[in-house]
């Protein structure tokens, strides 16, 4: 919330994408009215608004008062000859759109509302954390294990809980829309359950799978063949 205190008006980029606080995104710029914008932020606070829009859903890219999106903060830029540019944009806080406003830019502006999660009993979440962190741990470690990759992946069953609900939003591989939905949760306790409801869903069957990746790597070399009828 420090980073938007003072901030009033806030360049919008609608993109069919979710953003969520705290995780990163590479863009690449392209149009002309969003290299100006990145020009216009870039001299500035380097805060944009990145708001999900979904084009085969509407073709109208201009998300209504009360939309909910993620301010993100440009980290890096990569500037190519030819006008467009390659940036490494990180999730700052969450907003609603107010209203909009008519500066006679070529790109959209808004007044924004920020916010985050309602405080709640830290030892509930700490509970749901937990749970969470250890089935989505669950799930990466069988994907790595049926991409045969080495090494361990980082600890997580200790990070906050609110983070960590972002985190695994943000990883897992879902529809625009239902991010979109755990976006604009204001409860963590609320948005880990989702998740931990979606990993129940698919852990099963994610081990079952790299279960039978590793016995068909062993197929003959002392391994159980795998009947297939």
């Amino acid at each position: 919330m420090e980073k938007v205190r003072g901030v009033r008006e806030l360049p919008i980029f609608p993109l069919p994408v979710v953003l969520f606080p705290g995780m990163p995104m590479p863009l690449h710029i392209f149009e002309e009215r969003y290299r100006t914008m990145l020009s216009d932020i870039r001299a500035g606070d380097n805060l944009f608004g990145l708001s999900y829009f979904d084009p085969s859903a509407s073709d109208k890219d201009m998300p209504p008062a009360g939309h909910v999106g993620c301010v993100a903060e440009v980290t890096e830029t990569q500037a190519l000859p030819d006008g467009r540019s390659n940036i490494l944009a990180v999730g700052v806080v969450r907003y609603a759109i107010d209203s909009y406003l008519d500066r006679g830019d070529s790109y959209l502006v808004v007044r924004a509302n920020f916010f985050e999660d309602e405080e709640e009993d830290s030892s509930l979440l700490g509970a749901q954390s937990r749970d969470v962190a250890n089935m989505f741990m669950r799930v990466a470690n069988s994907i790595r294990a049926m991409n045969d990759e080495r090494g361990s992946l980082p600890d997580i069953s200790d990070t906050d809980p609110q983070r960590l609900s972002f985190l695994v939003s943000a990883a897992m591989e879902i529809e625009g829309d239902m991010k979109q939905e755990l976006l604009e949760l204001r409860l963590t306790s609320e948005r880990l359950s989702r998740l931990r409801d979606l990993l129940t869903r698919v852990v099963g069957s994610y081990e079952e799978r790299a279960r039978i990746h590793s016995v068909a790597k062993r197929n003959g070399h002392g391994g159980k063949k795998i009947e297939i009828e």
